[in-house]
């Protein structure tokens, strides 16, 4: 981000309120994320979370209603709700939701596209290796967050990595070296 010059700030700083409001209503308006946050903090004040969670839980039922048409689109479809899983994160800084909608969505996977990630090969190698990258990243949160929400997870956390050591993400699991058992610990 660039640094204003003393010189302009003091310039902009002086500028008539209204001048600044119509600047200030410009620029806000062309970062995305921003606005969103504003929406969510300002308009809805918050307490719309739990419907953003699950518009995007929605979304990851939708996906899995259909049967892909190979491991490749089912990853790229996988990536596209990740990035809703981070939009909603960014927006409304839930940190629970983040874990919850990734878990759903790696559990899914193991729950209603097995056919996809059973078995490891090398039309199935980038799936595998993005499904083990996701749970490696949902295992460093969970851990950052308080012990009885990690007891909350506790169960459909480890169904998941005993899928991942029981499918064809076994391969990448163990070069990653994903524990086989989840246990809970003091967040940092």
């Amino acid at each position: 981000m660039a640094k204003l010059e003393k010189d302009l700030q003091m310039a902009i700083l002086s500028m008539p309120q209204k001048d600044k409001d119509k600047l200030l209503l410009r620029l806000v308006a062309k970062d995305v994320i921003l606005v969103q946050q504003l929406q969510f903090t300002l308009v809805e004040e918050g307490i719309t979370v739990e419907f953003r969670r699950d518009e995007v839980k929605t979304a990851i039922d939708k996906l899995y209603r259909l049967d892909a048409m190979s491991s490749g689109y089912l990853m790229m479809d996988m990536r596209y709700l990740n990035s809703e899983i981070t939009r909603h994160v960014k927006v409304t800084k839930d940190k629970y939701g983040e874990v919850e909608l990734t878990m759903k969505l790696l559990k899914d996977c193991f729950e209603k596209q097995l056919k996809w990630i059973s078995k490891y090969n090398s039309k199935t190698d980038t799936l595998t290796n993005y499904v083990v990258k996701r749970t490696d990243f949902l295992l460093k949160k969970l851990v950052k967050l308080h012990p009885d929400i990690q007891f909350d997870f506790y169960s459909d956390v480890n169904l998941l990595l005993e899928n991942i050591y029981s499918n064809g993400t076994s391969f990448y699991a163990v070069q990653m070296g994903l524990p086989k058992v989840f246990e809970i610990s003091e967040s940092e």
